[in-house]
């Protein structure tokens, strides 16, 4: 199956940062990650006097989900007798929409992959409530996350007004600038240079790796810059970090916003200056011709090699992908440093983002009765609290899940730490752990809540990588485009099939040529207008009207 983009994007994010601290990995029933923000908790007395009975669709996890120890913390806490209709993770969707055709559905969808579209499709059917009013009275967390955050409280709201589902609220530290550029420092103290600013000074470093022999092996081995596809490594795509300096890229749309108008990138005399100026770094043999096909077993392969390393800089949102940095034997990780946005020839200098938007993860049918709608709307708001968010995302034991951190643990901005995952009692790796719902429904996963755990302060070592990560990120922060397009933005229903037409194809003709361009089988001066006249098959006047009429919420 041809994944897109995004899947292979998550992919990437479960499979190759698992290890992450960053978003606080803890093996468990349904999956790993981090936690949630401060509030309080949810009022004992609200509890009801009967048992609610109320049905959950969910993914299979690991262990029984009715014999979970959250599950049952969650019962007991709000009275609820929660009966759990599974399905296996890569049949999810297959089974909510046999479940919604046949009629025959569960009060809550608590995990049931609906994007914006489905929401506001079956949320005009009436097969999905309207959470407004039940947010107001009985999410007073929920409600002051979204009042602290504007852009979540937009993206939860519907055109028409509505809120059909509540998200998995994440501000992962590497998330939301990982269009980045990491560079090797011991490769430039060997060649007299400092790290590059600028595209000039960039092409200079570049060249200086090819014909310097920083690896001293007196072979001409090294690869100045390397890469690879999107699909295969989180922002490995060279375009990722380099085509900022010119224009912004949010690497997947392509679209630009100002003034609140919606534009296209990729057809403007800035995309073919970025096109140029990485083309001479591919004709002059300074960028990896594996980066456009090699995957991240190729990359990992180049960067912990033995012998003598022929790596000099690779774009990509983790380091991790090319060289080991949890091992602290292996020394090589230690001397590779970021590299801020460079600025352009026109001086631009932009950093590519993304927003802390999780999927919706819960979502209430019009088969709830008023009282299973209030104490579905309790259980959510409970994940948003710190001791919910901790007890769903951990577990609730002390000792097991998390501890209380020491008096001389500090957190990722250096302050005095809370939390702590620090000595821990060992996992029997023969025992699946059923203490927590991990991954599993919305939460608070926001910056003020993981920064309450401790984590090491030396960002050198594998267990501060989540600081290197979060210190990196910290340098992109302030090159931030002012506007940029809001991946949770809701399209029409009437738009969601003829978008993801147009999204797919405008995507692959961009990337595909972007390839010939670089690799020169295209040739700038005399293909160009070809190449925008190619524009005129696609309908791309559709294309970005569709996504104006999603941020105007028409």
């Amino acid at each position: 199956m041809k994944k897109s983009i995004w899947v292979s994007l998550m992919l990437v994010m479960i499979i190759s940062s698992f290890v992450l601290s960053a978003c606080g990995s803890q093996e468990s029933n349904n999956g790993s990650n981090s936690a949630n923000t401060e509030a309080s908790g949810t009022n004992a007395a609200d509890k009801p006097a009967k048992t609610i009975n109320i049905g959950f669709f969910a993914p299979q996890g690991k262990a029984p989900l009715e014999d979970n120890d959250y599950t049952k913390y969650i019962e007991q806490k709000f009275n609820v007798n929660i009966k759990w209709d599974l399905a296996p993770t890569d049949a999810l969707v297959d089974r909510r929409q046999l479940l919604l055709a046949s009629g025959d559905y569960p009060e809550v969808f608590l995990e049931g992959k609906f994007t914006n579209s489905d929401l506001m499709t079956y949320g005009k059917q009436g097969v999905l409530v309207p959470l407004n009013d039940l947010i107001d009275k009985y999410a007073p967390n929920l409600k002051k996350m979204m009042d602290e955050k504007p852009y979540l409280k937009e993206a939860m709201t519907a055109p028409d007004g509505n809120i059909y589902g509540i998200p998995r609220f994440n501000e992962c530290y590497h998330c939301t600038f990982s269009q980045k550029y990491w560079i090797n420092q011991e490769w430039l103290d060997k060649v007299g240079l400092k790290v590059p600013t600028t595209t000039d000074e960039l092409y200079t470093v570049l060249k200086a790796f090819k014909t310097q022999d920083p690896n001293g092996n007196g072979k001409a081995d090294e690869i100045p810059l390397t890469g690879a596809p999107n699909k295969y490594v989180w922002n490995g795509n060279i375009d990722s970090f380099l085509m900022n300096s010119f224009i912004y890229n949010d690497n997947d749309k392509y679209l630009t916003i100002a003034d609140g108008k919606v534009d296209f990138a990729a057809n403007k005399p800035e995309w073919k200056e970025g096109l140029a100026y990485m083309h001479k770094l591919y004709s002059e043999g300074l960028i990896d011709k594996a980066s456009f096909t090699q995957n991240d077993q190729a990359v990992a392969q180049l960067g912990n090699r033995e012998g003598d390393e022929v790596v000099g800089s690779i774009t990509t949102a983790l380091l991790s992908y090319l060289v080991d940095t949890y091992d602290d034997t292996k020394p090589r990780a230690k001397h590779w440093v970021i590299v801020p946005p460079l600025k352009g020839p026109e001086g631009i200098q932009l950093a590519g983002m993304s927003q802390g938007f999780g999927e919706f993860a819960m979502a209430i049918t019009n088969k709830a009765s008023e009282e299973q709608q209030i104490a579905a709307i309790k259980i959510a708001d409970y994940a948003f609290t710190e001791e919910g968010a901790l007890y769903s995302e951990y577990g609730l034991k002390e000792g097991i899940g998390w501890n209380k951190a020491k008096a001389d643990e500090k957190n990722i901005e250096g302050q005095p730490a809370k939390y702590s995952f620090a000595n821990l009692a060992k996992a029997d790796p023969n025992v699946v752990r059923n203490d927590s719902w991990s991954l599993l429904g919305p939460k608070d996963l926001s910056k003020s809540f993981r920064d309450l755990f401790a984590t090491a302060q030396d960002p050198l070592t594998g267990a501060g990588y989540e600081k290197r990560l979060a210190d990196a990120t910290s340098t992109y922060a302030p090159y931030a485009p002012k506007e940029s397009y809001p991946s949770s933005a809701f399209v029409r229903p009437e738009d969601t099939d003829t978008m993801a037409q147009l999204a797919t194809s405008i995507k692959d003709y961009v990337q595909s040529n972007m390839a010939q361009f670089i690799i020169g089988d295209k040739n700038l001066e005399k293909d160009w207008d070809s190449y925008l006249k190619g524009f005129d098959g696609l309908n791309l006047p559709q294309y970005i009207k569709i996504y104006q009429l999603a941020i105007e919420k028409n």
